[in-house]
């Protein structure tokens, strides 16, 4: 064979090659109608996490020193300054802080209480979404089992409309809803999964910080009578 014609039959095999290589989309798109409620629930996980993770992120940069801050202003009392400190901090922790010191002169019982119903507040909106995600990562390999059903639904009902002999490429529809629909779904949930499972430790760190700083102020205001 001259060096011509292994030239033609290597540019020959890389032709057939491409032509049979299947790109990603053509993939999924052979996964049949299951594939769009699962790309809407990734992408409606990817948005939850991207947005949780900034919320809690903006919630956990509590400005350093603010605490002993407070603490140094309601010890001198100063009130409306350590008030208007509070009010220039969005985080949980500087909201609570500024019920508390607005609370000042009320009963001990009732400064606690106001600043727990602020710190409850706040805890709903770090963990918002959350139920949401936790439900897309059980929904999503529970909807990719349904397309592995019907893709076996579809391959059975050619198997028997077929008369003689059952070529593979009939049956590769099927096949290819079915093993395309699992393997996404177990994906989307996997990824979910995780994601949630790294929003709920980085709430309960903030939480965690939250509880430091009641306990703090509270024993303040006890020091302080």
């Amino acid at each position: 064979m001259t060096l011509l014609q292994v030239t033609t039959v290597a540019d020959s095999a890389m032709v057939n090659a491409s032509d049979s290589s299947v790109n990603l989309f053509d993939l999924l798109l052979k996964g049949g109608y299951v594939m769009i409620p699962l790309l809407l629930l990734s992408a409606a996980a990817i948005a939850i996490f991207v947005e949780r993770v900034l919320t809690i992120k903006k919630s956990s940069k509590t400005p350093a020193g603010l605490l002993n801050q407070v603490k140094s202003l309601v010890t001198e009392g100063k009130i409306d300054q350590a008030k208007m400190i509070c009010s220039q901090n969005e985080t949980p922790i500087a909201k609570m802080l500024e019920k508390g010191v607005s609370r000042i002169g009320s009963p001990l019982k009732n400064i606690e209480v106001s600043i727990e119903n602020v710190g409850k507040v706040e805890i709903y909106r770090l963990e918002k979404n959350l139920s949401l995600l936790a439900t897309i990562s059980g929904a999503a390999p529970m909807i990719g089992f349904l397309g592995t059903v019907t893709g076996m639904i579809q391959a059975f009902i050619a198997i028997a409309q077929e008369e003689g002999s059952v070529s593979p490429k009939l049956l590769s529809e099927g096949i290819y809803e079915a093993m395309i629909t699992t393997a996404v779904g177990l994906s989307v949930g996997i990824i979910a999964y995780l994601g949630y499972n790294y929003l709920v430790t980085q709430v309960q760190k903030v939480i965690h910080k939250m509880e430091y700083t009641s306990v703090e102020f509270i024993d303040l205001l006890q020091e302080s009578k």
